[in-house]
């Protein structure tokens, strides 16, 4: 578990470069999740996401979620090696909001795996149950494709590879939208109308 996390970071690092800060979060009944928090001045996007203005953007990337393959939670006995393995990133424009304060429900949602049984895989939709950060207007993400700006990790067979999943904030609206059309057209719907998704204070994009 310790070396697959040590990749990880590791893979973080080179992707991302150097966190300047992280915090350490346990949950009862699973391990330590740690969130690392990345400063981007260049303002990279992810691909099929809007650029949107120019600044510095800053990602918070969840480690301590793939330390353990995530397993259905219909299978009596799980295999402790097989199965798919992931981190989640966040990525949000810098100085808009306190967006630092998402750091607990992004543990939250990392520890979800071992606490509920999920198997987070993109299209999939999280819930918080609170704002990802105060006055944010979201309280649930989309799960979208890995392979962007953090590529998938290959770990030694039997290993499944570690995903590197960008989170995209989803409006009240925006959530009960896609559950009805599903998260291929609230994508398309968002590149259609230029949304930047790291904005912060963004409105729900229209839906009509």
């Amino acid at each position: 578990m310790a070396e697959v996390l040590s990749l990880v970071e590791a893979r973080l690092r080179t992707a991302l470069g150097e966190p300047d800060s992280r915090a350490a979060m346990t949950f009862v009944g699973t391990d330590r999740v740690e969130v690392l928090r990345f400063l981007d001045t260049g303002g990279r996007a992810e691909p099929g996401e809007s650029q949107g203005p120019g600044g510095a953007v800053v990602r918070y990337a969840t480690l301590g979620m793939s330390a353990r393959p995530m397993a259905d939670p219909t299978v009596v006995v799980a295999d402790p090696q097989r199965g798919p393995r992931a981190e989640l990133v966040l990525s949000v424009r810098a100085g808009l909001a306190d967006t630092d304060k998402v750091l607990r429900p992004l543990a939250v949602l990392a520890a979800s795996p071992q606490v509920e049984g999920l198997v987070v895989a993109p299209g999939a939709a999280l819930e918080v149950g609170e704002p990802l950060w105060p006055g944010a207007p979201f309280s649930s993400v989309l799960v979208a494709e890995s392979g962007g700006l953090v590529a998938d990790l290959e770990l030694d067979a039997p290993l499944d590879p570690v995903r590197f999943l960008p989170l995209l904030p989803m409006t009240p609206n925006e959530a009960a939208w896609k559950r009805v059309k599903g998260a291929q057209a609230l994508q398309e719907r968002w590149l259609a109308h230029g949304t930047d998704l790291r904005d912060p204070l963004r409105g729900s994009v229209p839906l009509d």
